[in-house]
């Protein structure tokens, strides 16, 4: 079910992006757009995952250094029927975690060390899990379009502004009122379906998780620490890359809820506890 609502969710982006494209400069626009995105995307499939660990200066580390880590991986890698991912470790106090890469053969798994400290060996091995599904269904690449398809109708919404500042338009392709609409609401409407995409896969990877690591209560009971130690710990975290992240590490109130790149974390919780061993 999840995974029929995430492939009508894209669909439903990159119709966006089309109808952006369209309302800006008619048929080159909507060229524009796509090339765009497509652009966006290609470096976002070579490098996102070199640019998101440099961001938060995770370090990779062997199995010399942590092999209890090491072995939990490949021990999970192997049930999940993936290849063991790289690991790194961020020297960070919030117990958090997330997964990256292109692909199973090109993955990578970082771990805070406050997640280190604080989760028990059966808890950490749900988060693993979790971080190994996302990266079986290759969630983070979804995620990355995504991302990419929603910045390009912010560059389009951008560009529109100041073209109709300016006087650059040429109306004869497009509607002056269509570009007003669009500059307004396309952004806001695929923030909102990126945000959508990516509670659809928190789920998927919830389930997967608690599959690979044999007992959904590891997960769940990892989550309720997490969801408390994020809420008082903080993280510098990009809102651009929050969704990566197992929880949430960014604190904020209704309005940032309203935006989460994460579903409600009672919901989670719930779902996890409700399903049979």
């Amino acid at each position: 079910m999840n995974t029929l609502k995430t492939m009508g969710l894209m669909v439903g982006l990159t119709l966006l992006l089309v109808w952006a494209g369209a309302a800006f400069g008619g048929r080159t626009g909507m060229t524009m757009a796509l090339i765009f995105a497509l652009m966006m995307n290609a470096f976002s499939y070579w490098f996102s995952d070199k640019i998101v660990l440099k961001m938060y200066s995770a370090q990779k580390v062997n199995s010399g250094e942590f092999p209890e880590l090491h072995a939990m991986v490949r021990r999970l890698s192997q049930r999940a029927g993936i290849p063991k991912p790289k690991i790194y470790i961020i020297n960070q106090p919030q117990p958090n975690a997330f997964a990256t890469g292109r692909n199973p053969d090109h993955a990578a798994v970082a771990v805070t060390t406050g997640i280190m400290r604080m989760l028990s060996v059966e808890e950490l091995e749900g988060v693993i899990g979790h971080e190994l599904s996302h990266i079986k269904h290759r969630d983070i690449l979804i995620s990355t379009i995504a991302a990419t398809i929603a910045g390009a109708i912010s560059y389009l919404a951008y560009m529109a502004k100041w073209a109709l500042i300016f006087g650059g338009r040429d109306d004869e392709d497009g509607n002056p009122l269509a570009s007003i609409a669009m500059m307004i609401l396309a952004p806001i409407a695929a923030i909102l379906i990126q945000m959508a995409i990516s509670r659809s896969r928190e789920y998927v990877a919830d389930a997967g998780g608690a599959k690979v690591a044999g007992n959904p209560r590891y997960l769940s009971n990892a989550l309720k620490k997490l969801h408390m130690a994020s809420q008082k710990i903080p993280l510098q975290a990009q809102p651009s890359t929050a969704h990566m992240f197992i929880v949430n590490p960014l604190r904020g109130g209704r309005i940032t809820k309203l935006f989460s790149t994460h579903p409600p974390m009672e919901e989670r919780i719930a779902r996890l506890e409700n399903i049979k061993q």
